[in-house]
């Protein structure tokens, strides 16, 4: 039986010894949601986003209380179009459905694109593959961890 999502999370942040809270809950479906069940922040969600850039998928990471600057990402991206992928395209790549995404595009042989105003939260908070379990970490831990390519994609 294949590993679930939340197990490879805990696998990748367990072998770089990354420490890490997990927290079982009900189940969520919006950031506003996620951040009032967790008792934290908005602006410390790290919402994961899959999006189509011409003909290639990237993963971009913003903080749950701001949207995604399509302008900017084109951009930086050096791409014509960008648009969001789809439930099917999401599911496709992840397995999973949208709003349970870890902010690991490393997971799913995603290159990974991180807001830099993310980290001006000590700590970020993410659903880890099930719209009920959230991990919460520190925000250089989970730099440390992915490697995303840093920049601004959100406003």
């Amino acid at each position: 039986m294949a590993d679930t999502v939340f197990q490879r999370v805990s696998e990748l942040l367990g072998h770089k010894s990354i420490p890490h809270d997990v927290l079982r809950h009900a189940p969520v479906f919006t950031s506003e949601e996620a951040a009032a069940i967790r008792g934290t922040p908005l602006a410390s969600g790290a919402k994961a986003l899959i999006c189509k850039a011409d003909d290639r998928f990237l993963l971009i990471v913003l903080p749950a209380d701001r949207k995604l600057a399509s302008k900017l990402v084109r951009k930086a991206a050096g791409a014509k179009s960008l648009r969001f992928a789809s439930r099917d395209e999401v599911e496709q790549l992840t397995g999973l459905a949208p709003g349970s995404i870890p902010p690991f595009g490393s997971l799913f042989n995603l290159p990974t694109w991180c807001d830099e105003r993310l980290c001006e939260q000590p700590r970020i908070n993410f659903n880890a593959g099930d719209h009920a379990i959230s991990i919460s970490m520190a925000c250089t831990d989970y730099l440390t961890a992915e490697q995303p390519t840093l920049g601004v994609y959100a406003e």
